[in-house]
């Protein structure tokens, strides 16, 4: 078990966090405020587990009891409290970050606004070293209005879908894109638009089927919903359009190759079992397919996070930096394609092969309360009530994402 470096017994510093993302070592750095005051700014791998929902939330997100926690606040003094809850749930190795983040500011170390905001931050990298290819709204609204051969694809979950989207546009969520892209574009000749909300997953979906050698051309809507509605353009709401399964010829090889040059590695049943009694590391177990698939059967132990959402949202998923990550899926793709996305992120992440032809739990995932609205962050992206100036200024931080992480330069992203 890992011994995080101290100032006290009790207390790590700020530099000995530092070194511990650095060399690679588990470590959850919980910051213990409302999801609204964690966005005004924290460490990039910091993940927001509020002090009042830490009996909710913990035992799923941090399954290693004997796992390095380090908790911090802004002075609020939410630390006494937060341990205490920690220790009753039997985790024993907790630490205060010795003069909060207040300390890691004056440090020198970087604070990062926003949620998600560290696979935000690999989305700007994968664009801006890939060159991913992209329109703006206006271009994507002449080639609808022309009546032009393109599909546009929402790759947002479907209830972000729902509540507003582009016009014509179909619901085909971030990991599904490999497995669904033949069936939503069978003409090769027909251009393929990917967008979600924003930025980052748009960027994301778009460079998935570019590397999984998709035929048809791709492109991602330019900043997505938000792009669109400062052009000006009308968003339609309430659609229901969900894409359906069909590969374009090689892509489950595609795929599998795609998570080989990430570096993924691949698991039978024996290896697994392996893997599973190293009792002194944290694995985390996802099932990345839709939730009517993983209530319909999925394996034991494996929590259900649609792939998409996974990637973009893994310091909420696996908030233990230094983890290790399963994925599984009964056709492979969406394992596949969602592992090669968190190895660039530098996990260490394996997809199980096999495992459905035998016993099979069901049951719909399992859901934790909600947070109180009036202490969750409200996204420039979400709703159709977001003033113009919030979206811009959104983009606006996106867009300076990649120069902040050459500062921070603890991130080991790698693009392939």
């Amino acid at each position: 078990m890992m011994i995080l470096p101290s100032a006290t017994p009790s207390e790590i510093t700020p530099a000995g966090v530092r070194t511990a993302l650095l060399l690679r070592e588990e470590i959850a750095l919980l910051d213990l405020r409302h999801e609204a005051e964690f966005a005004t700014g924290h460490p990039l791998f910091a993940a927001n587990m509020t002090a009042g929902r830490i009996a909710l939330e913990a035992e799923a997100r941090l399954p290693r009891k004997d796992v390095p926690i380090v908790v911090y606040d802004n002075g609020e003094g939410l630390v006494s409290a937060a341990r205490e809850s920690l220790a009753r749930l039997g985790y024993v190795n907790v630490r205060e970050l010795a003069g909060g983040l207040k300390a890691w500011a004056a440090s020198g170390y970087e604070l990062f606004q926003d949620v998600n905001s560290y696979a935000k931050a690999f989305g700007e990298l994968v664009e801006s070293r890939r060159h991913t290819p992209s329109l703006p709204a206006e271009d994507v609204a002449a080639l609808i209005s022309s009546g032009a051969d393109i599909a546009i694809l929402d790759v947002r979950r479907f209830d972000e879908y729902a509540t507003m989207n582009i016009p014509g546009s179909v619901s085909v969520p971030g990991a599904e894109l490999v497995l669904r892209a033949a069936k939503a574009a069978p003409d090769p000749a027909t251009t393929i638009v990917v967008n979600c909300a924003g930025r980052t997953r748009s960027i994301i979906g778009t460079q998935s089927l570019i590397n999984a050698g998709v035929p048809n051309k791709v492109v991602a809507l330019r900043n997505g919903t938000i792009g669109w509605t400062l052009a000006r353009h009308t968003l339609e709401h309430g659609a229901n359009r969900r894409g359906a399964i069909g590969t374009f010829d090689g892509a489950a090889n595609n795929a599998r190759d795609v998570a080989y040059r990430a570096g993924v590695r691949r698991l039978g049943a024996p290896d697994f079992a392996a893997l599973e009694a190293q009792a002194g590391r944290t694995l985390y177990r996802f099932d990345v397919r839709d939730a009517e698939e993983y209530a319909a059967g999925h394996l034991k132990g494996f929590r259900h996070y649609a792939g998409g959402q996974l990637v973009q949202e893994i310091d909420m998923a696996a908030p233990v930096r230094g983890a290790r990550i399963v994925l599984t899926d009964d056709k492979g793709i969406r394992a596949d394609m969602t592992a090669s996305w968190l190895a660039q992120m530098s996990w260490e992440v394996y997809v199980l092969d096999g495992g459905y032809d035998g016993s099979l739990e069901t049951g719909a995932p399992a859901m934790v309360p909600k947070p109180d609205p009036a202490q969750r962050y409200r996204r420039p992206y979400e709703g159709t009530d977001v003033s113009a100036e919030k979206m811009q200024a959104y983009l606006d931080w996106e867009f300076g994402l990649v120069e902040q992480l050459r500062r921070d330069g603890t991130h080991g992203f790698f693009v392939i």
